[in-house]
């Protein structure tokens, strides 16, 4: 089967129209729930999620902190279903992310904080799941069926959630305005397509990598290390590069492989000494940036086409590594659609 013909290669292209339809569809009900957080004085948020989820939770860590002032924690959903101990969430928005909405453990920590009179909110593709019904509000991904295994239009979907409301809670005009400009910005971006698939050729034998994010592209390490684990089973490591330095770079050694996202950001001039630091090691630097003097230092450089505020850049920046994870399993003769040994919806408790 050719590339173009998986489910998710579509899914991935499919993008722009999902996020239009969300920011479309969804922002009543996004301004409405920051209404009523502001309203209640909210003085922090506990977020459930698994997976492709608990990332799009790591960039609502950062969004939510820097521009609201929100202390942002991540549940521990074990304490809820296995040890039975759940904690006291006090004045907090207790938010459920998941695709499907049906895994046990995140419902328990939606329907614990419910009988606490917690605020909660789910953001679901499904709003009849469990998740769904567990919850206060509800954000609809507005992503349509995902057929695919491994989550793409449903990943953007949520960061978009996360950035209506934090936009929302902000009562930011600037920052709804290029939330406006989104689906544009990924279309644009989605024309890497083909020099991906080209680029994806010279690591098919690649068996170990690491990704390196920092600040608000954090959660893009991780879901970027994510995405390439389940499609093309590589050994991957997710880092900030603040983390790397301390014990992580002594793996390095003559062209190991290093992911490292970079848009334009405060970040900037940190991550250029970072790949100084790596070239010295001679690592084989692949860098996804919008930045020429960054490109410049590494052997491949990924040019995002456009460039957004550094609080949207996590939504195109995975762009590039959702493309580059599909061509890598292409180019191995694996199916991206259907990877050894999971399933669409993974149930934990």
């Amino acid at each position: 089967m050719k590339i173009t013909q998986t489910f998710v290669y579509q899914e991935i292209h499919e993008q722009p129209q999902t996020l239009k339809r969300l920011i479309c569809e969804e922002s009543e009900a996004i301004h409405r729930l920051a209404k009523i957080v502001q309203g209640r004085q909210i003085t922090h948020v506990v977020i459930a999620a698994r997976g492709t989820s608990d990332n799009a939770a790591r960039y609502a860590n950062y969004l939510l902190g820097a521009v609201n002032g929100l202390c942002v924690a991540l549940a521990t959903p074990s304490l809820y279903t296995i040890y039975q101990r759940a904690p006291r969430f006090g004045n907090a928005l207790v938010l459920g992310i998941s695709q499907s909405g049906k895994s046990p453990d995140i419902v328990a920590v939606l329907a614990e904080a419910r009988r606490q009179g917690a605020l909660t909110a789910a953001i679901t593709n499904f709003p009849q799941s469990d998740l769904g019904q567990a919850a206060e509000h509800i954000i609809d991904l507005q992503a349509g069926e995902e057929k695919s295994v491994a989550a793409t239009k449903t990943y953007t979907s949520e960061l978009a959630a996360i950035a209506l409301f934090s936009a929302s809670l902000a009562n930011d005009e600037k920052m709804l305005a290029a939330l406006q400009r989104l689906p544009q910005v990924v279309a644009e971006t989605l024309v890497m397509d083909n020099e991906i698939a080209r680029i994806a050729e010279r690591y098919r034998y690649m068996r170990a990598c690491i990704v390196i994010g920092r600040g608000f592209n954090y959660a893009t390490a991780f879901e970027l290390a994510l995405k390439i684990k389940e499609l093309t089973y590589t050994v991957v490591e997710p880092y900030s590069s603040a983390d790397f330095l301390h014990g992580p770079l002594a793996m390095i050694e003559p062209g190991f492989p290093i992911i490292v996202i970079s848009p334009t950001g405060v970040m900037i001039g940190e991550m250029k000494e970072f790949i100084r630091i790596l070239n010295e090691r001679q690592a084989e630097v692949i860098a996804i940036s919008d930045d020429d003097d960054l490109l410049a230092q590494v052997r491949i450089p990924l040019r995002l086409p456009l460039s957004v505020p550094e609080w949207l850049s996590p939504l195109t920046a995975i762009i590039p590594g959702q493309l580059f994870a599909m061509h890598l399993a292409g180019v191995r003769d694996l199916d991206p659609d259907h990877p050894r040994a999971l399933h669409k919806v993974t149930e934990t408790r």
